[in-house]
């Protein structure tokens, strides 16, 4: 692993943690209650950022330009019927050991292929492994915002105090 990856995937596990406050002692129930005006829920940015995980080491580990399963379900942004916090923390933290493994392994000047758009048949991308860890990493850091957002207003825990 370069030490530029290691730095990369040390600033990501830094994002998980904190999102991953938002979600201490909070009831089973919470996961799936909206406390905004938005959609979003704390299940549903756990399941969404469980799938990006998935996707994204799909990506670089496949590079075929093949279209991960789920990729673009939109149902993803929701809580599982029945999630508990403990559920969603453990399949999130499966796979970003998963995600962690694969681009630790991948060379971070490798050429990705990334999958159709829906919204651009035809067109092909191309980014590398840099740049696709970034993007999880940037995607993790302003869920985990929206998260703390959605714990505060949802029971006024405030995951500031719990982040040091």
């Amino acid at each position: 692993m370069t030490p530029e990856t290691e730095g990369m995937l040390t600033a990501l596990r830094e994002a998980r943690r904190l999102l991953l406050i938002t979600i201490l002692d909070v009831a089973d129930a919470q996961v799936a209650e909206r406390s905004t005006v938005s959609g979003l829920t704390l299940g549903g940015i756990l399941n969404h950022l469980t799938q990006a995980e998935r996707v994204w080491t799909h990506i670089v580990t496949d590079t075929t330009g093949r279209t991960p399963d789920g990729m673009w379900d939109m149902t993803q942004y929701q809580a599982p019927e029945g999630a508990t916090a403990d559920r969603l923390r453990t399949a999130y933290e499966e796979a970003a050991r998963a995600t962690d493994d694969a681009f630790a392994k991948a060379d971070p000047d490798a050429d990705v292929r990334l999958p159709e758009a829906p919204w651009e048949p035809g067109v092909v991308h191309h980014w590398s492994v840099r740049r696709s860890l970034l993007h999880l990493l940037q995607e993790t850091a302003q869920h985990a915002g929206h998260a703390d957002i959605i714990r505060e207003s949802l029971d006024g825990a405030s995951t500031t105090a719990r982040r040091h």
